[in-house]
């Protein structure tokens, strides 16, 4: 059994969810072969040298599950996209590359976090040109913590706005581009979250059936993606 989760956005001001992943841990996970995590695990990270007492204590859980014997995948989002080594090793992780193609009990799956795939949305498209830029990345990891909390606040205070005035179909992934995505990795299945839609959608690809399988966010309740023999199966839980 293999599981996949996504944007959990953990925070200090959300402890609900904080419990419910580390009984998620230590109960589903803990009996599971590989644990994926396809980005925005964190609401905000500026870099693995301002780690706090809280993001220390998620990554001494999931050393834990490591050791337990679970393999631990983690993907950059669009929230944490500076985490690096320092964390992984803290975690005991491997960082997996956006977009990546995995064996899944015996079928090529492609992963990816998804907000590359929102190219309808132009504003932030190019912000994240700019952000993910290796040469941006240098300078903003160099940058006093301070300034990196003060602009991270501003980020994330303009993403919530523009959010919010955006049309629904600017925020989520552009239809059109998923058989070429899926055509060019040579796979049938993706999996992906960052838009907060739960959804399998089925489609054709070179006239051969294929899926997009779109991760649940954790706010109300949490998602999980279990991948056995039988197939794909996602389902939600009370975070209490």
């Amino acid at each position: 059994m293999i599981l996949l989760i996504s944007d959990l956005h953990l925070e200090e001001e959300r402890p609900d969810i904080s419990r419910a992943f580390l009984h998620f841990l230590e109960t589903r996970a803990s009996q599971a072969e590989a644990l994926y995590i396809l980005g925005d695990f964190f609401e905000v990270w500026i870099g693995d040298d301002a780690m706090t007492p809280f993001q220390h204590s998620i990554a001494e859980a999931l050393r834990r599950l490591s050791e337990r014997g679970t393999r631990i995948y983690l993907m950059h989002g669009n929230r944490d996209f500076m985490l690096g080594d320092g964390f992984c090793r803290a975690a005991g992780c491997t960082l997996l590359s956006d977009p990546s193609v995995v064996e899944l009990c015996g079928e090529r799956v492609l992963l990816m976090h998804g907000d590359s795939l929102c190219t309808r949305d132009e504003s932030y498209m190019r912000l994240r040109r700019l952000l993910r830029n290796p040469f941006s990345l240098l300078v903003l990891r160099h940058l006093p913590l301070s300034t990196r909390r003060k602009l991270a606040r501003k980020l994330r205070n303009e993403s919530r706005t523009q959010t919010r005035m955006k049309a629904t179909d600017i925020i989520d992934v552009t239809p059109e581009l998923i058989p070429h995505v899926l055509a060019e990795h040579r796979v049938r299945t993706l999996i992906h979250g960052h838009t907060h839609r739960p959804a399998t959608h089925e489609l054709l690809v070179n006239g051969q059936p294929a899926q997009r399988i779109v991760l649940g966010d954790w706010d109300r309740q949490g998602w999980a993606l279990q991948v056995d023999e039988s197939g794909f199966h996602q389902s939600s839980f009370e975070l209490g």
